[in-house]
């Protein structure tokens, strides 16, 4: 399966062993904590990044709250205190889920078994153990960093947690190509996808490392948000792509100086009157990359001036590039 709602009881069931290896080649591990973990069969199953999971690159785990309430009705959600429209998503469930999660980590890092300590001691699915003999995190793992961010290297910010503890909230840094590069290169992350108002802030403040946005909108909830982000990271995978130079030539990629990228041409030459460019057909490709890299500026001066700054500042731009805006700025508008 692609894509499955994880317990440590499921991953006993499916090795029959009391030591839990990683599938041979999967090098990032994805945990997310929905209420509607259908919707990942999207990222899970689809396109590059369902190629990329059958390939091993990665792996996805998904864990539902409503798995570790012990009411009929499966709540995990309450009024909020104080007054006020919608529903507040409960601490516990998102507590003990995270809980498993973390849990199933520590059991398929390499070398890690499965005591029958651990057996007697642990929660699962559906458990109706009480918080005191369910499994808990130390307490020193769960405390969110106070270090500074550093812009490059965001996800390491996490204290003395083992893995970033992801929350998709409007509060949270703007997501980047720098974070999504980031979080390839690392062993992955788990992702909390909020619903209704919102999660018990007491749940932030203990167990979330970092809060991520995509922008200034809102959605029902933080599924699409991690989608997202889990798309951008998974495609630059090596391997994930069939052309191991495409994420190079993305926008904001460093090989592009974080610039947009330039426009492309297909077959036909002529669409509608309008013609490739005849740089492109000229087979010269010396001539091709100046012309794209010039596109490139072109459009990103336009569109994004911020990122030509920014280009500026880490010293990106060269003789040429820095030539070709200033023609820029004397052309007629």
């Amino acid at each position: 399966m692609c894509i499955r709602s994880t317990s440590k009881t499921d991953v006993l069931k499916a090795t029959g062993l009391p030591n839990i290896e990683p599938p041979q080649g999967v090098c990032m591990r994805i945990d997310i904590i929905s209420l509607f973990p259908e919707m990942f069969a999207v990222v899970g199953e689809l396109g590059v990044t369902g190629r990329a999971q059958r390939l091993g690159l990665w792996s996805m785990h998904v864990w539902n709250p409503r798995d570790y309430t012990e009411d009929v009705h499966r709540t995990v959600d309450d009024r909020p205190y104080g007054g006020g429209p919608g529903m507040v998503m409960l601490a516990e469930p998102l507590e003990r889920a995270l809980d498993d999660a973390l849990e199933a980590r520590r059991l398929a890092a390499p070398g890690a078994s499965l005591t029958s300590e651990a057996l007697a001691t642990s929660g699962s699915v559906g458990s109706t153990a009480s918080p005191e003999t369910s499994v808990s995190w130390p307490e020193a793992v769960c405390q969110p960093s106070k270090t500074p961010y550093d812009e490059r290297r965001f996800l390491a910010n996490c204290g003395d947690a083992s893995v970033p503890v992801i929350l998709m909230s409007p509060a949270g840094r703007r997501f980047d190509q720098n974070i999504a590069q980031e979080l390839a290169d690392s062993s992955g992350a788990i992702f909390v996808c909020g619903r209704y108002e919102g999660l018990d802030q007491r749940f932030i403040d203990r167990r979330v490392t970092h809060e991520i946005s995509l922008g200034d909108f809102v959605l029902s909830g933080g599924e699409i948000a991690a989608m997202a982000c889990i798309d951008a990271a998974v495609r630059l995978l090596p391997g994930a792509l069939n052309d191991g130079d495409s994420a190079r030539q993305d926008s904001f990629n460093e090989a592009t100086s974080g610039l947009l990228d330039s426009p492309h041409y297909t077959r036909p030459e002529v669409h509608h009157g309008l013609e490739v460019p005849e740089v492109l057909r000229s087979g010269h490709h010396a001539n091709i990359a100046r012309w794209r890299r010039e596109q490139s500026l072109a459009l990103t001066v336009s569109r994004r001036p911020d990122l030509i700054e920014k280009a500026r500042r880490e010293g990106r731009l060269d003789k040429k590039d820095e030539t070709f805006l200033r023609s820029l700025s004397r052309q007629p508008r």
